[in-house]
């Protein structure tokens, strides 16, 4: 089967590997029909991930068919046309129990500090990921959900990751009625947040990022306000005056490890390593927050130390939460916004590219080049 292989910091390529087997009983094979490229991939993909090994194939967000079943798998049958959430959840464990599937301890459990998920490293299992032909699918009866026949599949794709992890985030964020939200970064993930924090009641809806055209495509889907934080001299003072001097009610970091902004931060954290990458967004977050505000934290950070502000969260009483989208706890709802029209998910998807091509999307993706917003690779 042909597979994207990740061969060094920004050096992928599509060559011949070893289709998959079963090699448990709950297990399935999964012909992909689609696979995105994620923001996260970028952490990947620019070498920011600890223990990202050459000949690795990335790929957490992807939909396809059951072509092979464990002896043992009882919720699916041949053929069924599946979406897959990115965590990798046994179901039963002690975190499963409690619906906290992004940090199932069976699929991970060398690691103290994540799950397993798809396409995500040695830290997260060292599992294949779906930017391939075929992909092997742990845990088939916990998992792969079936995809309703009236379902778009390009929304369905999207199910993996991207819807549920917008509305984590608005979740997280713990809105009010009426409140004034700020979200961190246009980027997929920041645009679906940015349109869920209107499930939840938001009265305001603010969105920075740096690129005019991802801040244009926002404003559009999500009806929210904009704002480039190069036109401003303080994104911290400039956010706290247009909220009456208080601050927003809560902030939402959709950016994580790759922020811009900050030389400082992007010096330690992206050049010479010495952090998990640069949490900008995430001090203009707890920075700018009202006192008794909360922040919200979805974008990706490495498992090592961070500079963060820890002293500004203490004497604020701000309230932070942060995780790993916990998928299968919110796809049933999310299936009822799409079916209901709340949602369009697909509308956000700007570039379809054949697999073969995975080179020259990563590059787009990465240099934000062609209004590229959020790429699928089709196999």
């Amino acid at each position: 089967m042909k597979a994207m292989k990740y061969m060094g910091p920004r050096r992928v390529r599509v060559e011949d590997a070893p289709e998959p087997i079963i090699e448990h009983p709950m297990d399935v094979i999964v012909k992909v029909k689609s696979a995105c490229i994620c923001g996260s991939d970028l952490h990947l993909y620019h070498g920011a991930v600890p223990d990202t090994r050459a000949g690795s194939t990335f790929g957490h967000e992807f939909i396809g068919e059951v072509v092979e079943l464990g002896h043992e798998v009882k919720k699916l049958k041949l053929g069924d046309m599946v979406l897959v959430p990115f965590n990798i959840a046994c179901g039963s464990c002690f975190f499963c129990q409690r619906e906290m599937y992004s940090c199932c301890h069976e699929s991970n459990a060398m690691a103290t500090a994540a799950g397993g998920i798809f396409g995500y490293s040695h830290t997260a299992g060292g599992f294949a990921g779906g930017q391939a032909e075929y992909v092997r699918v742990p845990y088939a009866d916990v998992g792969p959900t079936v995809i309703p026949q009236w379902m778009h599949p390009e929304d369905a794709v999207l199910l993996t990751d991207v819807v549920p992890t917008g509305y984590h985030a608005a979740v997280l964020a713990n809105i009010n009625l009426g409140d004034t939200v700020v979200v961190f970064g246009a980027g997929p993930i920041g645009i679906m947040a940015a349109r869920c924090c209107w499930l939840f009641g938001a009265g305001r809806v603010i969105v920075v990022d740096h690129l005019d055209y991802r801040l244009e495509f926002v404003r559009r889907y999500a009806q929210c306000e904009t704002y480039n934080f190069k036109a401003m001299e303080d994104p911290v003072a400039f956010l706290k005056r247009m909220t009456d001097g208080l601050g927003p009610d809560s902030c939402i970091d959709a950016v994580g490890s790759d922020a811009s902004g900050n030389f400082l931060q992007s010096l330690t954290g992206k050049k010479l390593l010495l952090q998990a990458g640069a949490p900008t967004a995430l001090h203009w977050a707890i920075n700018s927050v009202r006192k008794g505000g909360s922040v919200s934290v979805v974008g990706v950070y490495g498992p090592t130390a961070n500079m963060v502000p820890i002293g500004n969260v203490l004497n604020k009483g701000i309230t932070i939460r942060a995780s790993q989208t916990p998928v299968k706890k919110y796809l049933p709802r999310l299936i009822e916004h799409l079916q209901n029209q709340v949602l369009t998910p697909r509308d956000i998807i700007t570039h379809r590219l054949p697999l073969d091509c995975a080179a020259d999307a990563y590059t787009m993706f990465s240099s934000k080049l062609d209004g590229c917003i959020k790429p699928i690779l089709l196999p």
